[in-house]
């Protein structure tokens, strides 16, 4: 296959066009920072990859190469955990997600031929957040700022479906692995000051970065995935049971909290998303016969830190 994908240089994205590139696949990188690009995916090692200068939010001539692709994977999206969410920093989050989007499917629409297949992300943020429910693709939007994203930005990917291309929406959950959301969580546990973030009540959708680039894989290939799915392991934990297996594994203690008011001095109200959460189950993930490798946090937090 020939994929095009944005996003590539990210934590999901990098480990997605290694994977690609060890099974023969030509790859095109979309990206807005080439020479950062060439570092990450070298020609001598990545002799499969095509770098391509893109503008996520603007039209142009980088979308002709989509023409030439079997499919899309659009990852592209300003980071949501780093820094206060300021009314610019929201708007940049949204803009990132819609427009991006908006000109990958204009991209395709125009295209001829057209790639058979857009892969686009989303997140478990459009369930909004809950202590008691537990929520799977079925379930509705919730109305809080990240629900608002993600719902803006699956109408977005739906449009490419009047262009007759396969859509698969992937509801990310958080996903760890070497880098990524786990970097941020094991420092107080090295330093033997780990513990449970707030209330230690909430849910934690988590999923192994592996299990997730497997999962995209499958979607890329296999043309009866179709429609929303979540991108989450099937066993969710609590923050607190999170947080006892974190410091199971790295054997350290687990028994010093982290006040809430710290994370919200530290994001604003980007503190919601690892304050509140959501149990999210991927209850059509699992019809369709996905086999998780690491089903449960243990053994997923086991393999990463070991």
């Amino acid at each position: 296959m020939k994929v095009a994908i944005t996003g590539a240089t990210g934590f999901v994205g990098s480990r997605l066009v290694q994977r690609l590139h060890a099974k023969g696949d030509q790859i095109v990188v979309l990206t807005r920072n080439t020479t950062f690009a060439q570092k990450v995916f070298p020609s001598e090692a990545f002799a499969n990859v095509e770098i391509v200068a893109y503008t996520p939010n603007t039209s142009g001539s980088w979308q002709s190469i989509i023409a030439s692709c079997d499919a899309v994977v659009n990852l592209a999206g300003e980071p949501i955990g780093e820094g206060r969410w300021t009314p610019e920093r929201k708007q940049e989050i949204l803009n990132s997600r819609k427009l991006g989007t908006q000109k990958i499917v204009e991209a395709i629409t125009n295209a001829n031929p057209k790639p058979t297949v857009l892969i686009n992300a989303s997140a478990i943020g459009y369930y909004g957040t809950s202590e008691t429910a537990n929520f799977d693709e079925t379930s509705q939007s919730g109305n809080d700022f990240l629900a608002q994203v993600c719902q803006v930005w699956e109408a977005e990917a739906r449009k490419v479906q009047d262009a007759g291309v396969r859509l698969v929406i992937l509801r990310f959950g958080i996903v760890l692995g070497n880098g990524g959301a786990l970097d941020k969580m094991i420092t107080p546990f090295k330093l033997f000051a780990g513990g449970p973030i707030g209330s230690g009540r909430q849910w934690f959708s988590w999923i192994h970065v592996d299990d997730l680039v497997s999962l995209i894989l499958e979607a890329l290939t296999k043309p009866e995935i179709e429609g929303v799915y979540n991108g989450t392991a099937p066993n969710p934990v609590r923050m607190i049971d999170l947080s006892q297996t974190l410091g199971e594994v790295m054997n350290r203690p687990s028994w010093l909290p982290v006040p809430g008011f710290a994370i919200e001095a530290l994001l604003g109200d980007g503190a919601m998303v690892v304050l509140e959460g959501q149990q999210v189950i991927p209850k059509r993930t699992l019809e369709t016969g996905f086999e998780y490798k690491y089903p449960n946090l243990q053994s997923a937090l086991r393999q990463i830190l070991n």
